[in-house]
């Protein structure tokens, strides 16, 4: 139900606290008791919608996850770029144990590259892997 009523407040030196939300979405609500400072609730524009991710590539993602070494890997990229080698040292493996596991994460869309001289730096791709729970969600509630 909504209320709309005409009303008047100021913020006089206490100020607005402006609070962004999808769950009020169209409105916006403005909230103020005498003594307390005024709130203001507004919608956050909602990303256009995109094409929903294919089960394939979901699965493919979900394969690439299953491998400690490569979760491993991604723990260890997430606090930034890293080349092969560095990880290798650090677990003890040889740099081609480790070196085949970002292959099978670059093909499945969860890693970035990017050279620099004649290493290759291996990043986190954060857009992907936000959206892996939410696209496993759709693709099996299709």
């Amino acid at each position: 139900m909504d209320e709309l009523q005409d009303n008047a407040t100021s913020a006089h030196g206490t100020g607005v606290t402006f609070i962004p939300s999808h769950f009020g979405r169209p409105h916006l609500v403005v909230i103020h008791a005498p003594g307390w400072r005024p709130v203001v609730q507004y919608p956050v524009a909602e990303p256009s919608p995109s094409e929903p991710v294919p089960l394939e590539t979901v699965a493919l993602r979900l394969e690439a996850l299953a491998h400690p070494v490569r979760l491993r890997l991604l723990r260890t990229l997430a606090r930034g770029p890293h080349t092969t080698g560095e990880p290798a040292h650090a677990w003890e493996l040889t740099p081609p144990e480790v070196s085949r596991h970002p292959a099978v994460l670059r093909r499945a869309g969860l890693l970035e590259t990017q050279r620099h001289g004649r290493y290759v730096h291996y990043t986190l791709n954060l857009a992907e892997m936000t959206t892996l729970g939410t696209d496993l969600l759709e693709a099996v509630l299709r």
